[in-house]
């Protein structure tokens, strides 16, 4: 029988979250830059040859950027990885309704950061963010948004890693949570959208 969600009291570190607490804004009062697109961009200031050379070593050759369709930005993994243990990888390009019934296994107390794989296909993308919500027994227990930063197309993955942080340690933290994520850019435009899970024991399973 599933745990009935309780108020935040009963669960340790926790607090309430509103329906409307979103919180996206990362740096108040930010402006997002006008969106300049990338055949544009590569033809301003072409008289400056040492301008030129730069945009390229940024922007890379574009016209050999392979194009997979769909959506500029494709979230292709989100990987937890634990210092001295191996990773777990996620795949965020299946069915992604499978992730939430499949909770990965933490040691407590263990430091670990994730890694966020994906690709830009055709034009630069500005101000990507990353924000997950973590919940347990219902509960809001953690929210933490991420600046990604801006990319520019390229065949091979770009790869996002957030700080190293510490997974809940002690009795009273183990156990189930669930995982809502969303990565956007500065239009808070949505890439993707999912849910995942995971449990943290005394120990790994293996």
């Amino acid at each position: 029988m599933a745990d009935q969600e309780k108020p935040a009291e009963d669960v340790p570190g926790a607090t309430a979250a509103s329906p409307d607490d979103d919180d996206d804004e990362l740096t108040p009062g930010y402006t997002a830059p006008k969106q300049v697109d990338l055949k544009t961009l590569q033809e301003l200031d072409a008289d400056d040859e040492a301008l030129v050379k730069y945009k390229q070593t940024l922007l890379g050759q574009t016209e050999a950027v392979k194009d997979e369709g769909g959506s500029n930005v494709i979230l292709q993994e989100l990987i937890f990885a634990p210092v001295d243990h191996k990773e777990v990888k996620l795949d965020l390009r299946g069915d992604l309704s499978k992730l939430k019934d499949s909770p990965i296994t933490i040691k407590e107390g263990v430091q670990y950061r994730l890694k966020i794989q994906f690709r830009v296909q055709r034009e630069i993308v500005a101000g990507l963010r990353y924000f997950q919500s973590t919940y347990r027994k219902g509960v809001r227990v953690d929210k933490s948004p991420f600046m990604v930063g801006s990319y520019g197309p390229k065949t091979d993955p770009h790869v996002y890693q957030t700080p190293i942080e510490d997974a809940p340690s002690g009795m009273l933290f183990r156990g189930n949570y669930s995982v809502k994520s969303k990565f956007t850019d500065d239009d808070k435009k949505i890439y993707l959208e999912w849910e995942w899970a995971f449990h943290v024991k005394k120990e790994w399973d293996s």
